[in-house]
């Protein structure tokens, strides 16, 4: 019998989820579906723990640094305007601090994560198929690549994601569009996460973090295009 991957199990768990979800939300029960939403957080949450090849004191330095900081700048940002825009968060996403849910730590923890783990793995890629060694060997590109590339696709994830959340129900923004410096603020607060995901010392490699980023992506542009 064929042995399979942690990676593997936990990506067939990830697009299983987010068929279901999917198809539930256009076809079957909108709103039902809709509310299961901080659950299938927690679950993808706790399979990027399974797929962690080390949880060490440092993974978990990081993880409530995610969590504590998203929550922290959300309801600064929800209570202010003055981070990312004029917005209010809809009730779909369970228990609230401060009208802030809860899982939104767990949220920023998967998006700043999976950023960062696919900035990591693409680097070392290119640094292997090139024969640079001494792109691989300087912590100062390496760094800078992790932390800024990082943070421009947790700001790209941002971008795809804000039209399907307002639709979903997610969040709503009480200006006509979505302020710019929305996505500055989403740049630099994921520039300080990452510097942190970058510095703190535990595992970087994590195939199921690219493979939950792309899944996704994926399942919020098509609910862009088809909700």
């Amino acid at each position: 019998m064929k042995k399979y991957s942690r990676y593997q199990v936990a990506t067939a768990i990830a697009i299983l989820f987010h068929a279901i979800g999917l198809a539930g939300i256009l076809f079957i029960n909108k709103d039902l579906f809709i509310r299961t939403t901080p659950y299938h957080l927690l679950l993808m949450g706790i399979l990027l723990f399974y797929t962690a090849k080390k949880i060490n004191l440092g993974f978990l330095i990081f993880f409530l640094l995610c969590a504590t900081t998203g929550i922290g700048v959300e309801i600064i940002g929800t209570s202010t305007g003055a981070l990312f825009g004029d917005y209010m968060y809809g009730t779909v996403l369970g228990p609230m601090i401060k009208n802030v849910p809860l899982i939104l730590g767990i949220n920023w923890f998967i998006i700043i994560y999976c950023a960062g783990a696919t900035v990591h793995s693409i680097f070392s890629k290119l640094s292997q198929n090139t024969g640079e060694q001494n792109l691989a060997s300087s912590p100062l590109i390496k760094a800078l690549s992790v932390i800024i590339d990082g943070a421009t696709l947790a700001v790209f994830f941002d971008f795809i994601l804000e039209p399907a959340a307002v639709k979903l129900g997610y969040w709503q923004w009480l200006t006509a569009d979505i302020p710019l410096f929305n996505y500055t603020c989403w740049l630099f607060v994921s520039a300080l996460l990452l510097t942190a995901f970058y510095f703190l010392p535990f595992p970087k490699n994590n195939k199921f973090a690219v493979h939950l980023l792309l899944i996704q992506l994926m399942f919020f542009m098509l609910i862009r295009v088809f909700l």
